[in-house]
This record gives structure tokens, sequence and C-alpha cells, in this order.
């Protein structure tokens, strides 16, 4: 194992789990690190241990130790066992089918359950498909939101949107080839068809393609080429103009912040504040700090 601090433990005898992320396609995309960590742990962790299987064999890691099965029907019924085995001084790897632990996976509550037990948790980074999706989108990528999959029912689907139309992040989205359609309706009614928006499908592999343009222009091309729902999903769709703030509502909110902080904490003032005025909660938290600050240093 590598001599770097963050892999210090595992030869030190302390237990420690490493979340590793692995291919999301493309074999060589495994770095010598994550190697080094799935070939030596002695507990390895996967969300399907076939899937994995192949994996190691496709990358020629022989390993000494077992491969234990982690996934979301058995990881809370696991947790406090593994805990247990990572307390007495285990060294366990953490992997998903494809891409980095957590996002869309399974992982979190063990990593959660670790962490407060005093466990080190390293990570071993690596391919991440929203991410990927992002760097080669060309929107915007100082500030994004990453949502998942949006529900797969229709009408939960239409709320989380109508929730996300003033988002002046970019959104990245999962979605299933079979829903993709459905989902660019749903999103062209939420967000109106001249937002801009990016199809990235198959990341990696040897058909990625990258679908560039409105969402009234994706749904278009979608309706013509049936390529575009073929294989893994990312969908990313471009922030919402951010909304000039008008001097007189923001000088109301301000003096509403004012009253209700003279009396509540910042919390609750917050609370209280984004019901009457209508402004965001992160805006007025902000907005509150720089109050208090005032006040403490006019007092």
């Amino acid at each position: 194992m590598s001599s770097d601090k963050a892999d210090s433990s595992v030869s030190s005898g302390a237990g420690a789990l490493f979340v590793v992320a692995t291919p999301i396609g493309n074999l060589q995309d495994l770095s010598p690190r994550a190697a080094a960590v799935l070939r030596d742990a002695q507990i390895l962790l996967a969300e399907d241990t076939r899937h994995t299987q192949q994996l190691l064999y496709a990358s020629g890691i022989a390993r000494n130790g077992g491969i234990e099965s982690l996934h979301e029907h058995n990881e809370r019924s696991r947790v406090e066992d593994l805990v247990a085995r990572l307390g007495s001084g285990a060294r366990m790897a953490l992997v998903s089918d494809a891409g980095t632990p957590l996002l869309s996976d399974p992982g979190a509550v063990l990593v959660a359950a670790a962490a407060r037990a005093g466990i080190e948790v390293i990570a071993i980074p690596g391919p991440c498909a929203p991410i990927a999706a992002l760097s080669i989108s060309g929107l915007s990528a100082e500030r994004f939101a990453f949502e998942g999959f949006l529900p797969a029912r229709a009408a939960a689907r239409r709320r989380s949107l109508a929730a996300l139309v003033a988002e002046v992040r970019t959104l990245i989205f999962l979605e299933a080839p079979h829903r993709l359609a459905e989902c660019l309706e749903d999103l062209e009614q939420a967000f109106g068809g001249a937002r801009e928006a990016v199809i990235a499908r198959e990341i990696t592999k040897k058909f990625e393609t990258v679908y560039r343009g409105t969402l009234a222009q994706l749904r278009a091309r979608l309706a013509v080429d049936t390529d575009m729902a073929r294989g893994e999903i990312v969908l990313l769709v471009a922030g919402a103009a951010p909304v000039a703030d008008d001097p007189a509502q923001t000088a109301n909110a301000g003096a509403v912040l004012r009253a209700l902080l003279s009396e509540l904490p910042v919390s609750q003032a917050v609370r209280l504040a984004a019901r009457i005025t209508g402004r965001g909660r992160n805006d007025l938290y902000a907005r509150a700090l720089e109050i208090n600050a005032t006040a403490d240093k006019d007092a």
C-alpha cells in the first residue's frame, strides 16, 4: 500500500473504511491507488458481488480477502456488525457498481455510522458520472446541484421540478432511458422550452455521446433519434436567470428581519422572515448574520 498519510492507518493495525470510486465504463479509469486498496483490503463491500468480481478479474486484481454484499436492502441490518468489525481493526473497502459510492448508491448509512464511531473514513477518489458530465457539458460548473433520480411517478416528478424552477445553479439529474421522454416533457413544461440543457449518455464508453440544446430542441431530437435514450444517462439543465433585487423589497425584508432578531434566535427569525417576505432563507440568513455582527460591533 502507499505510504501516504491517508493510507497510514491501513498498515498500522487500526480499522479504516475506504470509499473507493470505480470505473463508470472504461476500465482504464481505475486508479493505481484504487486497485491497491481493492487488492489489500481485508473485506470488500460491494453493491453487487458478481459485478465487482468481474471488475477485479478484468483489472487483474487478485484478492486474499472476501467480498461481501452491501446494498440498499441489507445495509441497515448490517451496519452494526460492520462498524464493530471496523472497531476491532478491520480494513474495509466500499464500492458501488460504478462510479463514486453514495451518489444515488448505497453506503451512506455505513459511512455515517463509521464516522460517528470514530472510525477513519478515507476517500479513494475517481470516476463520477455527474461530475464527468458537468465537466464536458458547457454549462456553468461554478455552482451546481446534484438532484439524482427524479421521482418515477409523474405527479411527484412535476412537484419536484416545480420546486426547482427558480434554482440558479446548474441542475444535474440521473434518468432511466425509458423515462427520458417523460422527463424532458415535464422539464420543458416546468422550466420552459428555451432553457439550455445537455444529455450525456454512456460516458467513457464506446458510444459516449453528448447532446446540447434547449429543452425543446432535445425533446424534438429524441423523437427522431432513439439512441438518445440508450445506456446510462446524465441530464443537466442550466440554472434559472437570477432575478434582480427590488431595492424596496430588500429594505422591507431587512426591516422585518431586524424586528424579529430583536426578539428571536437567528433560525426562528429567518424562518418567519422568509414566510412574511417570500424571500429565500439562505439570503435572509446571511443578512441576519450581517445584522447581528453590526449590532455586536456597535454595542
